[in-house]
């Protein structure tokens, strides 16, 4: 066979590939560099919104004590004497949180558990995403709902209510968290092999007994997850407190008066009353930086636990 009739080999092939430049080959060398980029940006926006809160916080702690700040519980930030105490704030946000994550979290576990254990394939299809539609009502929607309706509810069962208050938007925001509560709690349940519950009713457990004591020991890390990340969805909340709770800024254990959470003060001084560089301005990146700290520390508990108590199957 003649030397011109002979394929090229595969060698000949592989190198004439990498002396042929397309743009495919340029397009296909710049995507790391992209993608680098677009996930830089999340962590430099993080870094970003770190820098502004210290920055600005320790402009106002130039000003305000940070021990006045911590543990006074007198809150006047326009009055002729101002008094910056966080404690008010603390308050109300802890009693708002905690009253939704009472209501969030029996709710959502019972109705995770169901979804999970007892319901159909056909009732789990249609019931899920329904209960996830309430995922996506606007909060503003929610605090008119505590305001004009459950408020009045209330007072006919608490006549001493008043009619803004830390109970109501409390109770609200726990509607709006049970679908993080039940959908994470679900997803975790729904991990659990099969074979665990079949062993186990093998063994002559009851449903409800192969429920409490293996299914939910099982995806203990996941449910622990969702009520933390609800809790920090209860910390960070705004519209709805801002709305139903008003702006009265007391120090009390009274749930049926009004209070104001750390979101709320935030919304009050950024809607115009504060020049920009007077303390009270400053006061809101202290509360901020506060807030951020709560969350913060939320979400790495969070973490912690789903790791503490994964189990890997």
């Amino acid at each position: 066979m003649s030397p011109l009739n002979q394929e090229p080999s595969t060698r000949e092939l592989i190198e004439a590939r990498r002396k042929k430049k397309t743009v495919g080959d340029r397009v296909e060398r710049m995507i790391p560099s992209i993608l680098f980029v677009i996930t830089s940006l999340s962590v430099l926006t993080t870094i970003g919104i770190v820098i502004t809160l210290f920055s600005e916080t320790f402009e106002f702690f130039k000003r305000v004590p940070i021990l006045e700040f911590l543990t006074t519980t007198t809150l006047k930030p326009l009055s002729e004497n101002p008094q910056f105490g966080v404690l008010p704030l603390i308050a109300g946000t802890f009693w708002s949180s905690l009253i939704a994550m009472l209501v969030a979290i029996p709710i959502g576990l019972m109705t995770a558990i169901y979804l999970s254990e007892y319901a159909s394939q056909r009732v789990r299809k249609r019931f899920k995403p329904m209960l996830e539609i309430l995922a996506g009502v606007p909060t503003i929607v929610y605090g008119f709902f505590a305001f004009t309706f459950v408020t009045p509810l209330l007072k006919q069962l608490i006549p001493g209510l008043e009619s803004t208050n830390i109970l109501s938007p409390g109770i609200v925001m726990g509607v709006m968290i049970i679908p993080m509560v039940a959908s994470l709690s679900e997803d975790a349940m729904s991990s659990v092999p099969q074979a665990m519950r079949e062993g186990a009713l093998g063994l002559g457990a009851t449903k409800l007994e192969v429920t409490r004591k293996v299914v939910i020991p099982a995806a203990l890390s996941g449910i622990i997850a969702s009520f933390v990340l609800g809790l920090s969805r209860a910390i960070g909340e705004t519209m709805i407190v801002t709305i139903a709770s008003g702006s009265t800024k007391n120090f009390t254990f009274d749930v049926t008066q009004s209070m104001q959470t750390m979101t709320a003060y935030i919304v009050e001084v950024t809607g115009g009353d504060a020049p920009a560089g007077s303390t009270v301005y400053y006061s809101l990146y202290a509360v901020a930086m506060t807030l951020f700290l709560f969350t913060l520390l939320m979400n790495v508990f969070a973490r912690y636990v789903s790791r503490k108590f994964r189990e890997v199957y």
